[in-house]
């Protein structure tokens, strides 16, 4: 059984699953997201009492607090006890990209020139982060919502601003991946 959890599953495995919680999440009436917790942690801290924005009845949203916990949990758990210490398959042709940016296979999960501690203790990497962070906080905050709120919850909804914001998603990401990157390295 653990060899079984060990190895990449099926895409039509997480698939299933992931329509399988939102098929839960649609009976009952809910919806969720990601991004929308940081929305929930602040007005639980009392963020409401100054700002209007965060005056709302955050204990309604505990069960998706509970679900970035799972995620979380899940991810350590799959990371410290399912993990083979294997890198992450990526295609040939995205190898060679990436060379060219100067930017090496990720050894691991991810390259080492963006996303580590060394590369965060440097200039470019601090400010590749921080306006990377910002951007991304910025731009789920504008749409509404963010990738899972709108991609994953949305999109299974049938909402029209989901799928504009997702196509909004995608032209960003390509916009960073073809021309951003490229001026950083």
């Amino acid at each position: 059984m653990l060899e079984l959890l060990r190895q990449p599953w099926p895409w039509y495995t997480s698939g299933a699953v992931i329509a399988l919680v939102m098929v839960l999440l649609l009976f009952f009436g809910k919806s969720f997201g990601v991004s929308s917790n940081l929305r929930t942690i602040c007005a639980a801290c009392g963020a409401g009492k100054n700002v209007a924005f965060f005056d709302f009845n955050w204990r309604s949203q505990v069960w998706n607090l509970l679900f970035i916990v799972g995620a979380i949990l899940g991810g350590v758990i799959a990371s410290q006890f399912l993990s083979t210490g294997e890198a992450v398959q990526i295609s040939p042709a995205t190898i060679e990209d990436l060379n060219q940016l100067g930017i090496s296979a990720p050894a691991g999960m991810q390259p080492a020139e963006l996303f580590s501690l060394e590369a965060l203790f440097t200039v470019k990497g601090f400010l590749i982060l921080l306006l990377g962070g910002f951007a991304i906080g910025f731009g789920a905050r504008y749409a509404g919502g963010c990738t899972s709120g709108h991609a994953i919850s949305g999109l299974s909804n049938l909402q029209l601003p989901s799928l504009i914001a997702v196509v909004g998603f995608f032209i960003g990401g390509l916009f960073t991946t073809f021309v951003l990157l490229p001026l950083f390295f």
